[in-house]
């Protein structure tokens, strides 16, 4: 009888595999959910009345004329945008005034009663084709608040508004986020609206499956409660929404920081205007290099979605200035970002789940490998040496969030003079966080988990230098 023998390096591979991944804790994103997240940053465009009026939120009783764009060319837009490094574009198509940028059958205010293209022009189409060619992906604004609809403020209006979703979302292609602003009626006068969000959330459900739903709270992705870009140090991406509704919302802080025992997945989108405004406005001028870096820092770097509004101006163009500061940021961010300092460290952890989940995948950057412990260790550490001294002022970790979001509190060491110095320390991680800390040169840095709750499983570690903003 003969015995064969495995050899032992495939030993230890088959017994590896054998060892399952941790089991996902509490709710997880979904699929749309993670893609969208992975966009990081995309542009929002407040387009309209508004535009030429000079307002920033119309009566609704502005004549359709008013609509005018000399030179709109959503072309230029989408360049832009994807010159600045953003992923996706989000229009206005319907603001608080009722007027529609595209012929929506369910309205009489619309591009269609305007001079405009003689009544022929479609904002949506030009952009959503725009998008498509440049690589990007389309959303859509439209506010259930209409100062023009005679309807609303009745029942019937959910119907006409029910209508409006269904124009705006067939026919534009897929929308990857659809935007929904909770304003209802607002001011002494001003008419409410009970709004039927079950029968809105189910027609954008049916006809766009794959769509991101903005709002106070969701289903898919959260307002962080302000219009400053900046989401909370401490960020989970779960909140308890049982009770709330757009426009009913949770306290801002709530909003900003999200529950570790929220009910649901729930990511924060961070929105702000590159300028004073959120419609373009001729005497404003948009934020400064500085100013934007910080906001980047505050929202992607925080577990957030940075939407950062640029708006068109009267011809229908981004301005010159806007685009330049774009420019300017892209430019920055690709300095920064460009060299990873930790790529080449060795790493060590203090418990490791297996093969599979070892230590060396948090300088691995494909995204779906990842460091991984015993489910038992909820207080892990890893250490990353270096041959040479390295010198850093951001730190940026990531967890592997398909499995959910575990990490509660963590610091940051740094090896100096042969001795162990805390440099850092923060909460939540989630999908992305920047640590901003002094220029530092250390040949070794460690992390301690020091609460979490449920086993870490961490998929990036680096280290980068800010010479832009110190």
């Amino acid at each position: 009888m003969f015995r064969f023998l495995l050899p032992p390096l495939l030993l230890i591979l088959l017994t590896s595999c054998a060892i399952d991944p941790p089991a996902p804790y509490g709710p997880c994103p979904s699929d749309a959910q993670l893609r969208w997240q992975q966009m990081e940053m995309n542009m929002f465009c407040h387009f309209g009345p508004n535009t030429f009026s000079g307002l920033e939120w119309g009566e609704g009783t502005e004549t359709e004329d008013i609509f005018n764009p000399t030179a709109l060319d959503c072309n230029q837009w989408a360049a832009v945008s994807k010159a600045a490094g953003m992923k996706g574009i989000i229009i206005t198509a319907k603001h608080h005034d009722g007027f529609c940028l595209w012929p929506n059958p369910a309205s009489n205010h619309t591009v269609r009663e305007s001079n405009w293209c003689e009544g022929n022009g479609d904002v949506l189409r030009q952009l959503s084709d725009a998008c498509q060619r440049a690589g990007l992906k389309f959303g859509v604004y439209i506010s259930p608040w209409d100062r023009n609809a005679p309807t609303y403020g009745t029942p019937e209006y959910n119907e006409t508004f029910r209508r409006t979703l269904e124009s705006a979302l067939t026919g534009y292609g897929e929308i990857f986020e659809q935007w929904f602003d909770g304003a209802n009626g607002e001011g002494p006068n001003g008419r409410r609206q009970e709004y039927d969000w079950t029968l809105f959330n189910n027609t954008v459900a049916r006809l766009q499956p794959h769509a991101v739903v903005f709002s106070d709270v969701g289903p898919g992705c959260r307002w962080v409660g302000n219009e400053e870009g900046r989401s909370g140090e401490t960020c989970w991406s779960r909140l308890n929404i049982l009770g709330f509704e757009p426009g009913k919302a949770p306290a801002a802080e709530l909003l900003n920081q999200g529950e570790p025992d929220g009910d649901v997945w729930l990511p924060v989108e961070s929105d702000v205007s590159i300028r004073p405004g959120w419609f373009y406005h001729a005497d404003q001028q948009p934020k400064t290099l500085q100013q934007l870096l910080e906001i980047y820092y505050t929202s992607v770097g925080r577990n957030s979605l940075l939407l950062l509004n640029v708006p068109p101006d009267t011809r229908g163009l981004i301005a010159p200035t806007d685009s330049l500061r774009l420019m300017e940021l892209r430019a920055a961010l690709d300095s920064i970002f460009a060299h990873d300092l930790a790529a080449d460290a060795h790493v060590e952890a203090s418990n490791s789940r297996g093969a599979n989940y070892g230590a060396a995948n948090v300088i691995d950057t494909h995204y779906h490998r990842y460091w991984a412990v015993a489910d038992s260790c909820l207080s892990p550490s890893i250490t990353l040496t270096f041959n040479h001294p390295v010198t850093f002022n951001r730190i940026m970790l990531q967890e592997y969030i398909p499995l959910g979001q575990r990490v509660a509190q963590f610091e940051v060491d740094v090896l100096l003079d042969n001795h162990w110095q805390l440099l850092a320390h923060a909460t939540t991680i989630g999908y992305k966080r920047l640590l901003l800390t002094p220029i530092t040169t250390t040949t070794a840095l460690r992390v301690r988990f020091t609460h979490s709750l449920a086993c870490p499983v961490i998929n990036r570690i680096a280290l980068y230098q800010d010479n832009i903003l110190q």
